[in-house]
């Protein structure tokens, strides 16, 4: 079944980043190159058919395509480098490296509220401690615990001088 339009087609959560993405257009070129080769092949000789990886299977589970079509395969290439060309990246940086079940809901979470193709890509950055930064293409947002301090550096000064414990809504 062909699609006819590129919008049509969606990113499973998985393919979170555009390395994800490279990495589909490098598996999608590899089927298209030995289904071209079926068919310069004269019959008898055997070709070997690349396995495809998870993040293929699910993406074409979810936008029920069949590589074996000629016009499947184009329209999730032109998918893809719409795709590379055009969707937002976000840039998120945790002091440790997230679970995969906790990207999951991020990207299930983005793709809801931000755009339907956003990708994401995360860095580590050990000096956080706690929270996240957040860049995009002209934003920056700092969700850090060290930021959050920095606005009360005063009253948490003031505070420790005194020998007082802070209240938690000083904090918050």
């Amino acid at each position: 079944m062909a699609h006819e339009t590129n919008q049509t087609l969606k990113l499973p959560v998985l393919v979170a980043g555009p390395v994800d993405v490279n990495r589909l257009v490098r598996e999608l070129e590899a089927i298209d190159d030995v289904m071209l080769q079926l068919k310069l092949r004269k019959g008898g000789e055997a070709v070997r058919v690349p396995k495809t990886s998870q993040l293929m299977d699910q993406t074409i589970q979810l936008n029920k395509l069949n590589l074996l079509h000629e016009a499947d395969r184009k329209s999730l290439s032109q998918f893809l480098a719409a795709v590379k060309k055009q969707s937002p990246v976000l840039h998120i940086s945790f002091s440790a490296d997230p679970s995969v079940v906790f990207i999951e809901k991020l990207m299930t979470w983005l793709r809801r509220e931000i755009h339907p193709q956003v990708l994401l890509t995360i860095g580590l950055q050990p000096t956080i401690g706690a929270g996240c930064m957040v860049r995009g293409a002209s934003h920056y947002f700092d969700f850090t615990l060290r930021h959050k301090f920095d606005g009360k550096r005063e009253l948490l000064l003031k505070k420790l001088a005194a020998g007082e414990t802070p209240a938690a809504e000083a904090v918050s």
